[in-house]
């Protein structure tokens, strides 16, 4: 098995990508709008991975977070709020709010689980601040460690009943992060002192099964490389400061903050300690490359791997889709008008108390 997650290039597995996954063995695959079109198309691709590789617990992975970062798209799935409609009505009613992104999780998870989706890259940690960079905006669940953590607990709950693995984002913390890292490498200057605010919240939840590195540079770990690929933070904040031992991916690595070859990205990305690769565009020159640069995979990763996906179970039947929407909406409606006031202050980088 090699260390990666491939994306695919459509609705179903092409000839050239059934032999190559099958030759390669990768860890898993993600999901994006081009692989989306119904329920139906959906299971039959999951079902087509499963049956190539005789993997039940497959992880298949999909960025379905809700707001306007979704993958499944009404009016054929729900449309499901962002992070900061959830720091909305904590601001009123703190454990309404906890309740509220519980059951939309799981509400999330079963309109994945129906379609054999495994895996959401959900929740995210970063912690907001006034320079947040709209790429995370809105999605955050809020300015608090406290806040954050507990509503991101939540949030795995939600998705474990509904039979989906969560994986914990951006580690150690893109909330400092003034410019988008999908298009530039942002570095961040504030102490570690400083930063103990953001890695608040993923040491509370250091027991999340899956977790997702950030291409942004801490200079105060280190100054030399952005966190994806740097050692002294992977072994020195992820793993002991935060005590995180569960499987540790990257974000993609096609996104313009790292430099050279997607190939070498993997490889080194690898070498620094991700247990992981993250390459989602499908491409079938950059994944031979990127194949032919990595190792199989180790003991270690293999081990935090089958873990994970072995704390799956079934979740409840589907029918409670509807009872679950119908919950968090009857929830929300406690924040009225406060939601819309949030939402526009995460999306524009005003004051978030």
């Amino acid at each position: 098995m090699k260390p990666v997650i491939f994306g695919l290039s459509g609705l179903s597995l092409t000839a050239d990508e059934r032999d190559f996954f099958r030759d390669v063995d990768p860890a898993g695959y993600i999901f994006f709008a081009r692989n989306i079109e119904s329920p139906d198309q959906i299971s039959a691709l999951t079902g087509s991975l499963r049956a190539l590789h005789g993997r039940d617990d497959l992880p298949i992975l999909i960025d379905q977070e809700g707001g306007r970062v979704i993958r499944m798209k009404p009016p054929v799935w729900p449309q499901f709020p962002a992070g900061a409609v959830f720091d909305a009505l904590y601001d009123i009613a703190p454990i309404t709010a906890i309740e509220a992104a519980r059951v939309n999780a799981e509400a999330i998870a079963l309109t994945l689980s129906e379609v054999g989706i495994t895996v959401n890259c959900l929740p995210i940690l970063d912690v907001r601040v006034p320079d947040t960079h709209s790429a995370i905006g809105d999605r955050a669940l809020g300015s608090d460690p406290l806040r954050v953590a507990a509503l991101g607990r939540a949030v795995l709950d939600g998705l474990h009943k509904g039979g989906i693995v969560g994986v914990v984002k951006h580690m150690p913390g893109q909330g400092r992060a003034s410019v988008d890292s999908h298009h530039s490498l942002p570095r961040v200057s504030a102490s570690a002192a400083q930063l103990e605010q953001d890695i608040a919240p993923f040491r509370a939840l250091r027991d999340a099964p899956m977790g997702m590195t950030c291409h942004v540079m801490f200079e105060a770990w280190d100054d030399a490389f952005c966190a994806t690929m740097s050692a002294k933070i992977i072994g020195g904040i992820i793993r002991d400061a935060i005590g995180f031992d569960g499987l540790l991916m990257s974000d993609d690595l096609d996104m313009q903050a790292l430099t050279g070859d997607v190939s070498d990205r993997a490889a080194d990305c690898v070498a620094a300690g991700c247990d992981i690769a993250l390459n989602c565009w499908g491409r079938m020159d950059e994944m031979i490359r990127i194949s032919g640069k990595l190792p199989d995979i180790t003991d270690i990763a293999k081990s935090r791997l089958d873990r994970a996906m072995a704390g799956r179970h079934a979740p409840l039947p589907s029918g409670r889709l509807t009872e679950l929407l119908d919950k968090r909406d009857q929830l929300l409606a406690i924040a009225g008008d406060k939601i819309a006031t949030k939402l526009t202050q995460a999306a524009t980088g005003a004051s978030h108390g």
